[in-house]
């Protein structure tokens, strides 16, 4: 079957061929999904193959369920995960209700065990995911290269058992691969019945000899069965056609971009709401607030500035806001509006959020009590983890990005440098490696080029709790000059203990490790962070000495200066002094 979509989108040809052999039934599944529009840029196409236990009578319901599981549950997943991160999920869940079936048998041989592999085309890149036997392989020239091992221990010559199965343990480890493809590239996945019996180069020769993918994957099962093979018998061929690009404006929603809205009138209606008033206008963005004229509901309603109208990059990027924003739920995340009726023109409507931001907050409250701050740090990071979860990193978390409603609720907003690993898996191009946050809040290693992690939104947050507590940040202006790793490392933490007597030495180590320059120094997770913060850590020592230098930068330079100047003096004074 060919895949075809009117759009330039990734095309595949596939053929498949499974036979029962000599068995009197085939415990062998296989399957394919290339969808359209939508789905095909954001999950890509996946092809699945299982290979059920021949010792046991659910060996067949065990690889249909693995397959057909794999291939539904799969492009239900969020389109923020990645590739690994939807199908390990899928797959995952797959092996504890095989694992859950297998218990309930007195004989393990009689288990719901599988092998699994699984090909997933997205954007311009294979991924491959394999538990067992059964094989993936990529055809090189005229040679037929494995991109899988087999999981079998051998006990002797002529015995063997799977080492690794769908079923057979409580967890299974799931080997993944990824690699960048091309169009012309060919995929074949086999189960042991035909590649135990057919060897690779003649396999990778009759693929090429055939032109027809049909006639070659039939013809390989009849030499399998010719070969000797007594196993049942499951080949499929996938040849790329075409690559796809998803480097179009339009590709988050599958339909043409909106025009930019104009900057409305105050007062106006506009689109099916009434603009009330301007909230906020900069170089980038203005922010109304406005009412629907049906409900009488508040919105924001968020408009590209006039200079950035022919920003493809920023069109993309202020689209893209809306699309975070619909598929996080969380108190602590702003929330994204229905809109009365269709739009016309691009423009975002969010909640209104009646309060001020944390900077406002800051300069109302220079000297909070550690408490206070401890409550609006928790709820940031529950915020953070939100996006986490969708492996999406904010990317630009600082004081002026950060809402605290009439009710003490905190809440993220502006989305605008938002990294989305599915998105970014999708459309390569759109990721540039630029670094779209504040600089004296972003992390030491988005300025060496390397893609911002969880810990990266952690550095982000350990500066606005430095800041919070001591009014300064903890690298001065240092950061964004710091764009090589010899700077990085001259980087001095200076400690908040030096600047205020309300910060406990244990919490200031806890702020210390929380901006370290080196992200593997960091705290794992947010949720370790937050509890050092409420108690001393466990790799916190009282009795460890700070070295001046990191305790205090300007106290140490001063008093280096003064030993200095009275070396010079005393210098000064042999040279040229009275004899």
């Amino acid at each position: 079957m060919l895949m075809q979509n009117p759009n330039k989108a990734l095309r595949i040809e596939a053929r498949q061929c499974s036979s029962a052999g000599l068995k009197p039934e085939n415990q062998d599944f296989h399957g394919l999904v290339a969808p359209q529009g939508y789905a095909l840029t954001h999950k890509g196409i996946a092809v699945a193959l299982a290979d059920g236990i021949s010792s046991s009578p659910q060996g067949a319901m065990a690889a249909e369920t693995a397959v057909k599981s794999f291939l539904e549950d799969y492009y239900c997943t969020s389109e923020a995960w990645s590739v690994r991160t939807s199908a390990e999920k899928v797959i995952t869940a797959a092996n504890s209700w095989l694992h859950g079936e297998t218990r309930k048998t007195a004989n393990r041989d009689h288990g719901c065990i599988c092998t699994f592999s699984a090909l997933i085309l997205k954007g311009s890149r294979a991924h491959v995911f394999h538990v067992g036997d059964s094989r993936v392989w990529r055809l090189f020239g005229r040679s037929l290269e494995p991109l899988t091992r087999d999981h079998r221990v051998h006990v002797s010559a002529s015995e063997s058992h799977l080492g690794r199965a769908l079923g057979l343990g409580y967890s299974v480890e799931i080997d993944y691969l990824a690699q960048d493809i091309k169009s012309d590239d060919v995929f074949v996945l086999s189960t042991d019945g035909l590649h135990e019996f057919v060897p690779p180069n003649r396999i990778a020769e009759e693929i090429c000899r055939n032109d027809d993918l049909s006639a070659a994957a039939a013809l390989l099962v009849d030499l399998a069965l010719e070969s000797g093979s007594t196993d049942n018998i499951t080949i499929q061929i996938v040849r790329v056609t075409e690559l796809g690009d998803a480097s179009t404006p339009d590709f988050l929603s599958g339909q043409e971009m909106l025009p930019p809205a104009p900057l409305p009138k105050v007062p106006s209606q506009f689109e099916g709401f009434r603009i009330l008033r301007n909230l906020h206008a900069s170089s980038r963005s203005h922010i109304y607030l406005a009412e629907k004229e049906a409900t009488g509901e508040l919105a924001a309603l968020k408009f590209p500035s006039i200079d950035m109208r022919t920003d493809e990059d920023y069109l993309r990027r202020f689209a893209m806001e809306e699309w975070i924003a619909r598929r996080i739920a969380s108190p602590h995340v702003l929330g994204a509006m229905p809109y009365p009726q269709d739009r016309r023109t691009l423009f975002i409507a969010s909640d209104y959020i009646e309060g001020q931001t944390l900077r406002q907050w800051m300069l109302d409250n220079p000297r909070p009590d550690l408490e206070t701050v401890r409550g609006i740090l928790e709820q940031v990071a529950r915020g953070l983890l939100a996006f986490h979860r969708k492996e999406m990193i904010h990317q630009d978390l600082r004081p002026e990005n950060i809402m605290i409603d009439q009710d003490g609720t905190v809440k993220i907003i502006d989305f605008g440098s938002v990294r989305i690993a599915g998105v970014m898996e999708a459309a390569p191009a759109l990721d540039k490696a630029e670094i779209l946050g504040t600089h004296q809040y972003s992390a030491p290693e988005l300025f060496l080029g390397y893609l911002g992690t969880a810990r990266s939104d952690l550095f982000s947050l350990g500066v606005i709790a430095y800041e919070m507590l001591t009014g300064q940040l903890p690298y001065g202006a240092a950061v964004g000059r710091a764009t090589s790793e010899k700077a990085q490392a001259a980087l001095r933490y200076r400690s908040a203990r030096a600047i205020t007597d309300r910060v406990p030495d244990w919490v200031d180590a806890a702020l210390c490790k929380a901006v370290s320059p080196v992200p593997g120094k960091r705290h794992d997770v947010l949720s370790e962070f937050l509890e050092d913060l409420r108690r001393p850590g466990p790799d916190y020592d009282p009795g460890q000495f700070v070295p001046l230098l990191q305790r205090d930068p300007v106290r140490f330079w001063q008093a280096v200066s003064a030993v200095l100047a009275v070396l010079c003096a005393a210098l000064f004074s042999q040279l040229f002094g009275t004899h």
